[in-house]
């Protein structure tokens, strides 16, 4: 699953409209529309504000190799 599909699928099972999440996640409502759209270019800084708020976290780990 992309990321802007997760993003949009936990919004709504919190019922988190788009504009209460950006106003929750200190990020401008464009910014919220252009991810669930998946457009846009979004920093890191700003997922992790937003996941945050969704109680949702990024995880690093290496990728396996063949």
């Amino acid at each position: 699953m992309l990321l802007n599909d997760t993003i949009k699928e936990r919004r709504a099972q919190l019922k988190i409209s788009q504009n209460d999440l950006a106003e929750m996640a200190g990020v401008s409502l464009a910014t919220v529309k252009d991810i669930e759209r998946g457009m846009g270019n979004p920093s890191i800084q700003t997922v992790e504000k937003i996941l945050s708020v969704l109680g949702m976290e990024v995880v690093y780990r290496l990728r396996q190799t063949v």
